[in-house]
């Protein structure tokens, strides 16, 4: 029980708050439908009973008026409860959705959306978030609805025999009982398919996205990835399989026994009308009750099953609004003052668990106030790690990060954010417009246009973007369009690499004379010559800034303040271009490397083939 009691009060607290009245209105409908069943076997009694002893028209007339009545009650309320339960369970997903998006929206760092167990509890509980609570108050009031049924009918079957009664009941308790248990075994296989489920959808992904189709049909692996994804289904389905089986064979034995119940029920009705103990309205309301308990039994064992196995899956959902921090955020930020002092990374190690090995390695470093440091290293260096600890997307391991004199960890996160523009090496494709591509960069110039193409006109995109079908109002995306586009769907457009690249590039610059501009490979999907315009225009954005700069093309770097060269999670060289020419280290190593790429040969390349 101390599993579902938290969802259950949730669920409850959501249908209240998203539609009070139709809340209302609807556990009086289920209240009216639990009852009549009941009252129209007892009015069907009362009106065989006294046809059949010859009563006048008179006492006739007042059950059958009922029974019209729950007639009519009965063609109605049934149209009337399924309007209240739909609109009910749209308002609570709506409301569920908001709050589950609003607490994912909430987590400070990037640790938990890189947890594999994370994303699928994430998964189950956008899908338990969208339908659960209003499933979960259905199952309640058909639990009440079933046992209004139940109630009225074991009355009346008491009246008649009490030995009955108890028959009737115990042979319903294993059949509540093993409903709850097939249930909690359904919720936890789909726990356990939860991997298998995600991989499914990754290959699906890969089969029909528009990024991966150049390279499934180029290298032929279509039918690789299928196969993969099909062993995934197969996989999943005989897990589904197995509850399936389980739940057929449990339910076909307890149905057997409901069944000898009733025909036990059923002989003795008939043997005891014969001897008169009866009459035809007794056992007319004998075979209505012991039929209507049977199947109110069979459908309040069904509303528990499905109404546990909900709320075990609606955990999922309450697991995450209900999550701690995924970052310790203090109660009482410390203000982050201006840049002026400079950055200073002090006795920084850093690993993602215990099981995993050290990313940062005792890192000191110091980024002085308006000066451009240049971070070189091999992959796995650790370089993009540092960014998001200066981003505070994790926290270091040991060590500390200050600025100006202040912890990190003492400000509030987004405060420190607002104070950081950056280009990132994965950066976003948003399927928005292009004006939308480059507001969200900072949402207080969201619909300035003057700044937004001022920013683009930095990044060497305005007129690109200009001559798009719709200029700025375009929409950047094939997959689906604005409202104003969908009697044309030739305004969709996608954008190259490299264009792409200088929208991320517009996106950083709207933010711009923040105290500190992160860029991690900012021209790596552009051609020589733009990057060339590229680096001129950071060049000047940067002038009286602090900026930290990462990108394997080390020509792009030459002319930073300081470059500081990471190897194995700890800094090796430091200085400038020139120190680290003159020291002959790793960063020379590289750069001369790099160089002869562009260098021409030095002796003549003999021809072959003539004689």
């Amino acid at each position: 029980m101390r599993n579902i009691t938290r969802p259950a009060i949730a669920a409850g607290v959501l249908a209240i708050k998203a539609k009070p009245g139709h809340l209302v209105s609807y556990l009086l409908a289920t209240l009216v439908t639990g009852a009549m069943p009941v009252a129209a076997a007892w009015l069907t009694k009362l009106v065989l009973d006294r046809l059949s002893v010859g009563t006048a028209v008179g006492p006739l007339i007042g059950p059958a008026v009922g029974l019209a009545a729950v007639g009519l009650a009965a063609g109605a309320i049934p149209q009337i409860t399924q309007y209240l339960r739909a609109e009910l369970q749209r308002e609570v997903g709506l409301r569920a959705q908001d709050q589950l998006f609003a607490a994912v929206g909430g987590f400070v760092g990037l640790g938990r959306f890189e947890n594999p167990h994370f994303l699928d509890r994430l998964r189950l509980a956008q899908q338990a978030g969208s339908l659960t609570p209003g499933q979960a108050v259905d199952g309640v009031l058909g639990i009440v609805r079933a046992a209004i049924t139940i109630g009225g009918f074991l009355g009346a079957l008491y009246l008649l025999n009490p030995l009955m009664t108890v028959l009737v009941l115990v042979a319903g308790l294993p059949m509540l009982a093993a409903e709850v248990v097939l249930s909690r075994q359904r919720a936890r296989m789909f726990w356990d398919i939860g991997p298998v489920e995600r991989r499914e959808i990754f290959y699906s992904q890969l089969l029909s996205s528009v990024e991966a189709a150049k390279e499934v049909r180029l290298f032929g692996i279509s039918d690789l990835l299928r196969g993969r994804m099909f062993v995934e289904r197969r996989t999943a389905n005989n897990a589904k399989r197995q509850v399936d089986r389980r739940e057929a064979v449990v339910q076909t034995w307890l149905g057997l026994l409901g069944a000898m119940v009733s025909g036990v029920g059923l002989i003795w009705a008939v043997g005891t009308a014969q001897t008169g103990r009866l009459s035809v309205g007794d056992v007319t309301i004998f075979v209505a009750a012991l039929a209507g308990v049977q199947g109110a039994l069979s459908g309040l064992a069904g509303e528990v099953a499905r109404t546990h196995q909900a709320l075990v899956m609606f955990d999922h959902y309450v697991a995450i609004i209900k999550a701690e921090p995924d970052l310790a955020v203090p109660a009482t930020p410390r203000p982050l003052p201006p840049l002026t002092t400079g950055i200073e990374l002090r006795n920084v190690w850093f690993r993602y668990s215990p099981e995993h090995p050290w990313i940062l390695r005792n890192l000191n470093l110091r980024i002085p106030h308006g000066s451009a440091v240049a971070l070189v290293g091999l992959n796995g260096a650790g370089k993009s790690t540092l960014v998001k600890l200066m981003c505070r997307f994790y926290d270091p391991t040991q060590g500390s990060i200050i600025w100006d004199g202040v912890d990190i960890r003492e400000v509030d996160p987004a405060v420190l954010r607002q104070r950081i523009g950056a280009v990132f090496q994965d950066f976003m494709h948003y399927e928005m417009s292009a004006a939308e591509n480059i507001g969200l960069g900072d949402l207080s110039a969201f619909d300035d246009r003057a700044q937004i193409e001022a920013a683009a006109r930095r990044a060497r995109v305005h007129d690109t973007l200009t001559e798009l079908p719709r200029g700025y109002d375009t929409l950047l995306s094939r997959m689906f369009f604005m409202e104003s586009d969908k009697e044309n769907p030739d305004t969709g457009v996608v954008l190259s690499g490299g264009q792409w690249q200088r929208l991320a590039l517009a996106r950083a610059f709207l933010r711009d004379r923040r105290d500190l501009m992160i860029l991690d490979e900012p021209s790596a999907g552009l051609d020589p010559e733009a990057e060339h315009e590229v680096h001129r225009s950071l060049r000047q954005q940067r002038q009286g800034q602090t900026s930290l700069l990462i990108s394997h093309r080390l020509g792009a770097m030459r002319d930073a303040d300081r470059i500081v060269v990471l190897a194995d999670g700890r800094i090796v060289e430091d200085g400038d271009h020139d120190a680290l020419m003159a020291a002959d280290g790793e960063y020379a190593r590289l750069f001369a490397l790099q160089a002869s790429g562009y260098q021409e040969r030095s002796e003549p390349v003999a021809l072959t083939g003539a004689q």
